[in-house]
Order: structure tokens, then sequence, then C-alpha cells
């Protein structure tokens, strides 16, 4: 960590034996309300990683749940998660995340050919921008009756947000659960809420308080790779669990407590790119919008400018239910497919951007040997070219969808790749992807593909359907 920060870990749970450098490193945060940010190495966010691990990071909490299940109830339903869960080692996930891709590619297939079984209605939220992927993968793992949805931080217009609620610590803090069905949130099923990290818990608490006053049921899980809640925090779980009648179930791979010495450090220097005997950056460009239903949207921008977003159907942001993931699968797979061919080198990063993360991942594992995955981010971090540092190249630029809003993209050395495909859900006015470009360019990568999937065909009025 940068001079001037400490941060002390202490683990409490760790029951696969998951060595900590297996899931994270750290790094030092531009932002006044925390210093410090756990880097995950399997979220696909800030450090590029083989998408099926990143895929297999929602499936080790799927199966945590279900084991977790198993070991809580005597019913039929335990019977058949405490099947499954011998069936499908949590083990065996977490020694292949730790392992090759080949492995996690393996073992990710058997998982999606196979399905955990929830008798149980159940709704899975996934918290953006960082676990957008995350909680949309661990939802994928199970048939039955179930819904997902992630939240968003984009302003839609027309469109009133069925929930609303804050991040206190994040850099962006507003969050907005938007549905195409006014009845999407109905019902007394169990809502998963998941998050790459809890921290102090603040950000589940909040959602389920405004959950809880509109749609109230009885149960609740909190589900993240990363528990580092303290006495206190954990108290206030039990004190809301108290007030509202309700229980709040939590589920990590890790659990610990951490001690932070020192405040928010300066801004540290990032040299200039070294633009010499540098070539030029090749760009092409790939509509892959025919593969992809979309709905069409409104949104604002932060200075208020509105504009029509074909946003796709199926990512989650609108909601989606379990019927709906074979369409969402063989839609990824066409556009897999046809991107695969378009590779003209053997070393590729493929890279999302902002809370669209998960539909980029699942395309990119269906892209064949010596890919790589990771996303844009709002996140402002520290870069150090230190060795064991986190972030040691960053590259910011201004939101293709938001000129106002600043992005980020880290870890992206010169030379590492023969090409990268950037992903953008929607197309952007030219001149708000000139940034972007400019970022890439500074990076060295030789060849771009920025893959558009949404240009307005295929469309879906938001409308349509139940209100």
């Amino acid at each position: 960590m940068p001079e001037g920060l400490t941060v002390r870990v202490r683990l409490n749970a760790n029951p696969f034996n998951l060595h900590p450098d297996d899931l994270f490193q750290m790094a030092a945060r531009i932002n006044k309300k925390r210093s410090f940010l756990f880097v995950s190495r399997i979220l696909g966010k800030h450090i590029p990683v083989d998408p099926h691990k990143s895929l297999l990071g929602g499936a080790a909490l799927a199966l945590l749940w279900q084991r977790r299940r198993a070991e809580s109830s005597l019913n039929d339903d335990a019977e058949i998660a405490a099947r499954e869960a011998n069936a499908y080692s949590l083990e065996a996930v977490c020694e292949a995340i730790r392992s090759d891709g080949v492995a996690a590619s393996r073992l990710y297939a058997k998982l999606q050919a196979d399905k955990l079984h929830v008798e149980m209605p159940a709704l899975f939220i996934a918290f953006a921008e960082t676990a957008t992927a995350l909680g949309h993968a661990m939802y994928d793992c199970f048939a039955g009756d179930t819904r997902f949805l992630h939240t968003t931080r984009e302003e839609l217009v027309g469109q009133q947000p069925v929930l609303s609620f804050e991040e206190e610590h994040s850099h962006a803090t507003a969050h907005r659960c938007y549905a195409r069905k006014t009845s999407f949130f109905a019902g007394e099923d169990t809502v998963v809420l998941v998050d790459d990290e809890v921290t102090t818990g603040n950000t589940a608490l909040n959602i389920i308080r405004d959950l809880q006053s509109k749609h109230p049921r009885r149960h609740y899980v909190v589900a993240s790779l990363l528990d580092w809640r303290g006495a206190e925090d954990r108290e206030r779980f039990a004190r809301l669990e108290k007030e509202l009648n309700i229980t709040i179930d939590t589920i990590a791979l890790i659990e610990g407590e951490i001690e932070v010495e020192g405040g928010p450090v300066e801004r540290l220097p990032q040299p200039a790119p070294d633009r010499r005997n540098r070539q030029e950056m090749k760009l092409l460009t790939h509509d892959a919008s025919d593969f992809f239903t979309h709905l069409k949207v409104s949104s604002s921008d932060s200075s208020g400018t509105v504009s029509d977003c074909p946003y796709l159907e199926w990512t989650g942001r609108f909601g989606m239910y379990e019927a709906d993931n074979a369409a969402l699968s063989e839609q990824v797979a066409k556009a897999s497919a046809y991107l695969a061919d378009q590779r003209l080198g053997t070393r590729t990063l493929c890279m999302g951007t902002g809370e669209f993360m998960y539909v980029p991942m699942r395309i990119a594992a269906g892209m064949g040997d010596g890919v790589l995955y990771q996303s844009s981010t709002r996140s402002p971090i520290h870069v150090l070219d230190q060795e064991g540092y986190a972030v040691r190249s960053g590259f910011p630029h201004a939101s293709p969808d938001d000129p106002g809003v600043a992005n980020f993209f880290y870890n992206v050395p010169e030379g590492q790749y023969d090409e990268i495909f950037v992903f953008l859900e929607r197309a952007s006015i030219e001149d708000r992807v000139k940034p972007l470009l400019h970022a890439l360019e500074n990076s060295g990568v030789p060849i771009v593909h920025l893959v558009v999937a949404g240009t307005g065909s295929n469309e879906l009025n938001v409308s349509e359907g139940e209100k």
C-alpha cells in the first residue's frame, strides 16, 4: 500500500482454506469516505481474469447457499439441496478458481448443463456496479422459481424506480431498481442480495429497509465473496432483524475483520505514456445488435441531456425470470461464435463497460483459448507500479454513455495483448466514444475491436407487458 496507509486483515472464518491472495489484492482509493479497496482477483473488474473463473465465483456463492440451506432445514427441499451440494463440491469449485482455466471451463460447463434446484421462490438482486456479473452468475446456477435484477446508477426518464437506496461509502451513492413489471418485487419469496464484499453491511441494510416498507417478506440472504463486518456491524443486522421481524442470513467465502491506520493519501502521480516507437492503433467496429433483443428506454445523463437508448433486454437491469435464461444463453452463444471469428491474435482481452459486465463476460467465455476479461469502472483508484500492489496502471476517460461521469480501466500493461474487444451495451454519439478510444490508444494495444450490442434494431418497448 502507499506510504501513510496500512490495512490489517484478520481472518475469522475460512472454511475452504482459500489463501487471501486467491481472492484479492489491496489498493488505495481516491475517496475521502473510504481510503482502501479490496481488488478482487476473480470478479473481472479491475484485474483481468479468465472469464470462467469469474463465472465460478457466482457458482461458489450458489453452492454455498445450497449447502447452508441443506444444513439448516430438514424438509424435502433441504434433501434436494444436500444431494446437489454433494454432487457439486464447493471445494472443487474453489480449487478450479485457483487452478488453470481449463478446469474452470469444464466445471462451469457442467454446472450450466445440470443446474441446482431451488424449490422455494427466490429473488436475486445484485449491486451495481461491481457485482452485476457476480449476482447474475449466482442466479444463473439455479433452475426453478427464480428472478434476477441488478441495481443501477443510471436514471431512466419516465420510469419510476421501484426501489431506491444509498451506498454511503461509495463515490457514486445512489442505487435504483427498475423493473418492467410492477409485480416483480411482490410476494414472500426469499431475497438474495449479492455484493462482492460486505464491509459494514450498510448497503444491504438500506435496501432491506426500503424493500420491506413496500414489499414485506420474512427472509433475506446477503451473499458476498468477502465479509469484513465487525461486532458492531453484526449487531446492527441483529437489531434490524428484531425491528422488522425478519431473518437475515449471511454467506461468504471468507469472513474477517479489518483495521485501518492512516487516512486518504494524496493522488499518486502516474507517468505519461511513452509513445516512442509505438505503432498506430488499428480500430475495428462490430455491430452485434442483431444477436440480441432490446428495450427502447430514454435515459438522462449528468447534464440533463435525454436520449433514447436501446438497452439489452436480458442484462437484469429491468428484471428477468428463470425462463428468460435460455434465450440469453442462445443470444450469447451466437455473439461468441461471431466474435471468435473476428479474433486476430492469440492474446485477447475482452472488456465490459461499467455495469455492462455479465453479457460480455459470457461472450468472452465462448471466444476460445487465450481470452481474459475485465471491465471499466467508475472507481478512482491510486495507481502505483510496484510489485504486489493491485493497480499498476490506469487509464481515465469520460464515460461513453455520460461525458459527465469519469470512468477508468486498469492493469492493461503495454505489450500484454494482441488485441482488446471493448463491449458497449448501446451505441454512443461519436464524440462520446473518443475519450475511451484515446485511453485505449494510450495503453499501447495495437488492435481494438469496438463491439456495440445495441444500435436500435430488434427493439421492444419497455411499456409492453404488465406495468
